[in-house]
């Protein structure tokens, strides 16, 4: 585009005065990411010609050891397609040069590249192909709370066990003492040991995020004990549940994870919030036991790709022709 330059900020403090509407891709985030070990945030920053900042889209550089090679791996990640201040200028367009500079900026230490939680499947479809990117079908599920309370969408029978479950004693509650965060940290983090794919992020960034404005952590406690913990985050009007974790199996007849995903979304209702977004449901399996729970609360499924960008060009390329269309 005629007259635009792209800068990437890497420090906080050098970063110019931004919309900060859109969590995901604000100064918030950026500093929370830039305190917390493991993780390095780049704000891709597009002006005119007359220095105004027309568009900006964070990314986040992840590092993760292993027990196995290789044992240390570096991926980036965008979470959605970044903030747009011009309506006039070509959203896609501008989306297009802001990644170009992000790719060509990527060591080749950094083995892949993702882009996920796109507003909408065909967003910047030809701008992601001209970099080499290749597309995987995803699965997206959003609640409505705008304009039917939860109870009028979730199945009867799910909301039989969530009552029944309260009744026994088992209440969700907003983290505000050390000893809760702890079993937060503790219960996310075993949850998800066997999930290599899961990043989980420093104790350090959950704090950080809890004492924000825009995040809150949640504990699903029975007799004291917590049993099940989500982290949930508010940007636009919307609740996006980001990570939870529970005790399925050691306290089934209490149903654990219903109860912490209806807590939740009942809070983001009851403040105003207009979806409850869930940000992770998975591959859209026939079969999806995680998707097929998570709808039984009334949600609407939506099909939707993330994409991905491997730096070694042989892998890329083979990936690019198995998940092909």
């Amino acid at each position: 585009m005629n007259g635009l330059k792209t800068t990437l900020y890497t420090k906080s403090n050098r970063l110019p005065e931004l919309d900060e509407s859109n969590f995901f891709h604000s100064r918030e985030l950026f500093e929370i990411a830039s305190q917390a070990p493991r993780q390095k945030p780049v704000m891709v920053v597009a002006t005119d010609e007359n220095g105004r900042v027309v568009s900006h889209m964070l990314s986040i550089i992840r590092f993760r050891t292993q027990i196995f090679p290789p044992f240390l791996l570096i991926h980036c990640r965008v979470l959605g397609e970044g903030v747009y201040y011009d309506p006039s200028l070509k959203k896609d367009e501008l989306f297009g040069e802001m990644l170009s500079s992000l790719r060509q900026s990527m060591s080749m230490r950094t083995l892949y590249m993702e882009i996920s939680n796109l507003s909408q499947k065909m967003f910047g479809y030809k701008q992601l192909r001209q970099q080499q990117f290749f597309p995987v079908n995803w699965a997206s599920v959003h609640n409505s709370l705008h304009s039917h309370a939860p109870e009028e969408r979730i199945t009867p029978k799910m909301q039989k066990r969530i009552d029944n479950a309260h009744e026994k004693g088992v209440k969700t509650e907003i983290i505000n003492t050390e000893e809760d965060f702890k079993a937060f940290s503790k219960l996310l983090r075993k949850h998800n040991f066997w999930k290599p794919k899961r990043y989980i992020p420093d104790d350090s960034f959950f704090k950080k995020l809890m004492e924000g404005e825009h995040g809150r952590l949640f504990v699903t406690k029975y007799h004291d004990k917590v049993i099940a913990c989500a982290a949930c985050v508010y940007s636009m009007g919307n609740a996006y549940l980001w990570y939870t974790a529970f005790k399925r199996k050691t306290y089934r007849h209490l149903h654990p994870d219903a109860v912490i995903v209806w807590d939740v979304m009942k809070h983001a209702y009851d403040n105003g919030f207009a979806h409850m977004c869930f940000m992770d449901v998975g591959l859209p399996f026939s079969k999806n036991p995680f998707r097929e729970f998570i709808l039984r609360f009334g949600g609407k499924e939506q099909s939707t790709f993330r994409w991905f960008r491997f730096s070694i060009r042989w892998i890329n390329a083979l990936l690019t022709w198995l998940y092909r269309e």
